[in-house]
């Protein structure tokens, strides 16, 4: 083991400009929070965020708060405050991260953007159960909390192919959406409005899904660990032109380093797959690890999944309830075989990092079966690392170092 090789992260020059567009973002959900004339919606991840943006709402997304959570390492502190109030251990600690934050009055946004002392206070919510029921438990706390409208979409699971008749369903309960959403908006519905902010998200994931394919050259541009950063716009600003204006300069900085064979891995040997959620407190120090080795973690289902490939402005209803109905977690395991087997071959993968996070159960996909069939028909090695997106008590930093160090090493002896 090359322990005295020194790493140094390759910085992508577009991140000063993400900055400065999610200071822009955050800055004027605060004031639109703070306004008489302003409306703030709150929306999951995966939830009909173009919508919202039709009516004239100011976006805000608690699972990107979730995820600075833990980025920042707050969230460990904070998820105890949670399970006092009856919150299990056992539930998403994006959730349990969340409840403690606001229990707390603490934020990482006071830090990072000064004159923000806490989340935008919503007007309404809504949410899409396409990911997991906390989603809708964590809104109808706060629902409680405000004292606000919270309306769910409620989707179904497990499926291989996406019904015409699953689609109307999910669609029908999105334009249900439009008479409460025109009453707290005070706006009126405008079909040419949706179809707007539907083509500027339709053009945001098309670029972000080439913003990801770039790592299927060798060497790689970019990282996994650098998607987790640079996604930030594909989920907090989908329908919003500036989101568009990020993702063609990123794209355009990664196409020059492809041109020049500029490696985000200097000397890179083996190419990895993630999959699960990022462990987000311990973000750096895994990129400096597998760097170390030479080992480039370049692909994931995580960060491909805010890529809308069924989005159609002219079919608004039908095409975002595909769209959010298509995403891998909530697909079947023949399916989520099927995806990983495809991006494997794409990617020109050598082996899979499963990560199995304690408090995301929909998002650990080695809990059926999966690495094993892999292995046994395609012949993919791969390693488990137990831990969790928020919690770092669930991570063993010791056990967690081995257990990739010595898979690198089987890796490299193949």
């Amino acid at each position: 083991m090359a322990s005295e090789r020194q790493v140094v992260l390759k910085k992508i020059e577009s991140a000063q400009k993400m900055k400065t567009l999610m200071a822009d973002y955050f800055y004027e959900l605060d004031r639109a929070a703070r306004s008489p004339e302003e409306k703030v919606a709150w929306c999951t991840s995966v939830g009909p965020a173009e919508l919202l943006r039709a009516f004239g709402f100011k976006v805000y997304f608690p699972e990107n708060h979730g995820a600075m959570l833990g980025a920042t390492r707050m969230a460990t502190d904070l998820i105890p405050v949670a399970n006092a109030i009856g919150y299990s251990p056992d539930v998403c600690s994006y959730l349990t991260s969340d409840v403690g934050s606001y229990l707390r009055h603490e934020t990482p946004l006071s830090k990072a953007y000064p004159g923000v002392t806490s989340v935008p206070r919503p007007d309404v919510m809504v949410y899409n159960t396409n990911q997991c029921r906390d989603v809708q438990e964590w809104f109808q706390f706060f629902q409680r909390e405000f004292d606000v409208p919270a309306f769910g979409i409620i989707s179904p699971r497990g499926m291989r192919e996406v019904t015409a008749d699953q689609v109307a369903f999910v669609s029908r309960q999105m334009q249900d959406l439009i008479h409460p959403l025109e009453e707290i908006s005070g706006n009126e519905f405008d079909s040419e409005k949706l179809k707007e902010s539907l083509l500027l998200s339709k053009r945001c994931v098309d670029l972000w899904k080439e913003v990801l394919h770039t790592a299927t050259h060798r060497p790689s541009p970019l990282t996994f660990f650098d998607g987790t950063i640079h996604m930030g716009p594909a989920v907090v600003l989908r329908g919003d032109p500036r989101a568009v204006d990020y993702y063609e300069a990123l794209l355009g900085e990664l196409r020059e380093r492809v041109k020049g064979r500029v490696a985000a891995v200097e000397g890179e040997k083996l190419r990895l797959y993630w999959e699960g959620m990022p462990i987000w407190g311990k973000l750096r120090e895994h990129a400096e690890l597998f760097a170390h080795h030479q080992a480039c973690v370049l692909a994931s289902t995580y960060c491909n999944s805010w890529v809308f490939e069924a989005f159609d402005p002219q079919n608004p209803f039908d095409s975002m309830a595909r769209a959010y109905l298509e995403i891998f977690i909530v697909r079947s395991e023949p399916f989520k075989e099927e995806y990983i087997q495809r991006m494997v071959q794409a990617f020109q993968i050598d082996g899979i990092i499963f990560h199995d996070s304690k408090s995301c159960p929909n998002n650990s996909n080695n809990r059926y079966g999966l690495p094993e069939r892999l292995f046994r028909k395609r012949g993919l090695p791969y390693v488990v690392i137990p831990g969790d997106l928020n919690d770092l008590r669930c991570y063993s930093e010791e056990q967690g170092r081995t257990q990739i160090e010595a898979f690198i090493e089987q890796l490299n002896q193949r």
